[in-house]
This record gives C-alpha cells, structure tokens and sequence, in this order.
C-alpha cells in the first residue's frame, strides 16, 4: 500500500503534541504591534491549543498524526 500523502498546508499550520492535542501558532502577531502591550505579545508568542472540534478537522489533513 502506497504511502498517504499530508496535505502541506495543515503540516505548517499544525503540530500533534505528545497527549493528541493539537498546537497552534496563535494569531495576532504579525502586524500594528505598537498599539498591543507588550504583555499581550508575550503570551501570543506561546502556542495555543486548537478546540477539540476544530482538532478533529486538523487532524484529518495529517494522516499520520493520529
């Protein structure tokens, strides 16, 4: 059987963590920054944690993550 190909775009986007959840750049980061606290851009810099709903979407686009 041949292998299952990723779709590109979720592979950039998404990343399983080691419990099955699924990480996430969160957004908000890469422009008009000078009206944002400096606080506010700190926690953006860590990585969010998509909704299960969501996760079980992204999880379909990575064959190889479940």
């Amino acid at each position: 059987m041949p292998k299952m190909k990723t779709r590109k775009a979720a592979a950039k986007r998404y990343k399983i963590t080691g419990s099955g959840k699924v990480a996430i750049k969160k957004q908000g980061l890469r422009h008009i920054l000078t009206k944002k606290s400096s606080k506010r851009k700190r926690n953006l810099r860590h990585e969010g944690i998509l909704a299960d709903v969501e996760a079980k979407r992204a999880k379909s686009m990575l064959p190889y993550g479940n």
